[in-house]
């Protein structure tokens, strides 16, 4: 099933329920989908709708990490609240060994030996994880092996 359809049927038995995190977190994303679809004048692929869904999930760790250095509990547990719901229609996350190694491996394969290598170990290494990581756990990462 297609990540809007999904949404659509969630938002239906949310709206049923009276979640009201979950129906203004699902309109968001069904929003940001849309727009995307206008600004590319076409129907986006499944990799496309991950793609929105990552920058949504990304969005909301930001903010929780600005809203706990603000000591603002009360917004931190509503944008938690929020990426939960957009982490279950994102792919299953890679575990810090399998990021590991397939680090070590892309490393290998560019032939990257310093911290000057990085763009290239970076640039092949996203798209394999798009949407399964965190990019700055993969940027972390590619650091403590190159230096």
């Amino acid at each position: 099933m297609a990540i809007v359809d999904q949404l659509n049927e969630d938002l239906k038995a949310a709206m049923r329920s009276g979640d009201k995190v979950k129906v203004g977190t699902i309109r968001g994303l069904k929003s940001m989908i849309r727009d995307k679809e206008i600004e590319k004048n076409e129907s986006l692929s499944k990799d496309d709708e991950i793609r929105v869904l990552s920058t949504a999930a990304k969005q909301r760790r930001e903010a929780i990490e600005s809203y706990e250095k603000g000591g603002r509990d009360d917004l931190v547990k509503q944008e938690q609240a929020e990426l939960e719901i957009i982490e279950n229609y994102l792919p299953e996350q890679m575990s810090a060994a399998e990021l590991e190694s397939l680090v070590e491996k892309v490393i290998a394969e560019v032939g990257a030996e310093s911290m000057r290598d990085m763009g290239k170990v970076m640039g092949k290494i996203m798209p394999q994880v798009q949407g399964k990581a965190d990019g700055n756990q993969v940027q972390s990462i590619v650091k403590n092996k190159l230096g």
